[in-house]
């Protein structure tokens, strides 16, 4: 039995069609992919969030034991307001080689690969399992699938091996960047903006806060270089801002969100001691001044590790003998690798698609790398047969 291309078209159709942006549930796509599974005579363990809203799944083909190889991927996806979209994100779309949807791209299309080759890994006699692993939250901090992770090894299998199938091209990659991300308040005082010497401008301090921002991130590229990563140095980048409340009163409060992708080898608390210790000495007094209640306060809204596969990784091994490749790559996004790979289990990350084409209007994944995909987990198959 050969798994079929046109059966993953049919299935990214289905998953497609499920909107899994993180801010809603994914419920309806589990219950799916539940149902699919039952088809084929596997059974399914859930792993509800803490308010039930949505959940992972885990699930085995093959022999019920200890190891085996881990096929990872996310259900949810980025929202598609505000983007000008040709066709409709929720409904797949084919055109000149490319079909088009969200998630299509990041991560739908592996997740459809995988479930087509369930017949396959079903047909043979398989020497170690095979693991279906789908989580929820990636896009926003890699939350959902660490419930998940915490029971491996426990009431469900360890995998000896985990592919993260994030949209690589295929290619194998065995390193990626950490990412912290903080939202830091400025709390002034509010004033006649006729009289602003009575007042605190929080959002002239924030202003402040985000040019010293700028210039650390200016610093670290300027003294950071790991050529394998693309840029080669950790990045900052201030995400949003909101502040005051009319243009005639000097705004009481301000705040904004950043977040700091580090290099593996840099030390990730860097930037949010440094923003500190400027706000300290450059901000806080002049403003406490005029009113002791001024104040500047950052708190982490979370962090993903860095990823780098361990030395002779079998992750890494694997990966490479499925693809020939010779060669592998590091990337600047992150993803649940570096989770699975603290938990014990060899990672690499390997999928079909494009990350240039992951969270951008018109999102789409080539049929070319479907097929690609599919020929990997083909390969695995074979691999895995006794």
């Amino acid at each position: 039995m050969s798994a079929s291309l046109s059966t993953a078209q049919e299935l990214l159709k289905t998953l497609v069609g499920f909107n899994t942006t993180s801010a809603k549930s994914n419920l309806a796509l589990i219950a799916f992919v539940e149902d699919y599974l039952k088809s084929h005579g596997i059974a399914s363990t859930l792993v509800p969030s803490p308010d039930g809203a949505k959940a992972d799944l885990f699930a085995t083909i093959g022999p019920a034991n200890q190891g085996g190889i881990g096929l990872s991927g996310h259900s949810d996806c980025v929202p598609v307001e505000g983007q000008r979209w040709t066709s409709d994100p929720f409904t797949l779309t084919e055109r000149d080689g490319k079909l088009y949807g969200r998630g299509t791209c990041d991560m739908k299309g592996f997740l459809a690969c995988v479930l087509a080759s369930v017949p396959l890994f079903k047909s043979r006699s398989l020497k170690e399992p095979v693991h279906l692993i789908i989580s929820y939250d990636e896009e926003v901090g890699c939350t959902g699938v660490r419930p998940l992770i915490a029971r491996l090894g426990h009431d469900l299998p360890r995998p000896r091996v985990i592919i993260v199938g994030e949209p690589t091209g295929m290619a194998v990659i065995d390193a990626h960047k950490r990412i912290d991300a903080y939202r830091t308040r400025v709390t002034g005082r509010e004033a006649h903006s006729s009289m602003p010497e009575l007042g605190v401008n929080a959002i002239a301090a924030a202003a402040a806060l985000i040019g010293e921002l700028e210039r650390l991130g200016a610093d670290i590229a300027a003294k950071q270089n790991d050529p394998r990563f693309v840029p080669p140095y950790s990045t900052v980048c201030v995400g949003t801002i909101s502040g005051g409340t009319a243009h005639n009163i000097v705004p009481k409060t301000c705040e904004f969100q950043w977040q700091v992708r580090s290099l593996p080898s840099a030390a990730p608390a860097e930037v949010p001691r440094d923003l500190a210790a400027f706000a300290k000495t450059a901000l806080l007094p002049r403003m406490q001044q005029v009113t002791k209640d001024a104040g500047i306060d950052t708190e982490t809204e979370g962090s993903v590790p860095a990823f780098v596969a361990a030395p002779a990784s079998a992750a890494v091994a694997l990966a490479l003998a499925l693809t020939g490749a010779e060669e592998t790559s590091a990337v600047s996004y992150t993803t649940e690798a570096g989770l699975f790979e603290q938990a014990g289990c060899p990672s690499v990350i390997c999928g079909p698609g494009n990350i240039a084409q992951a969270h951008a209007a018109d999102e789409y994944v080539a049929i070319a790398q479907l097929d690609a995909c599919m020929a990997f987990l083909s390969d695995l198959a074979d691999r895995l047969s006794v």
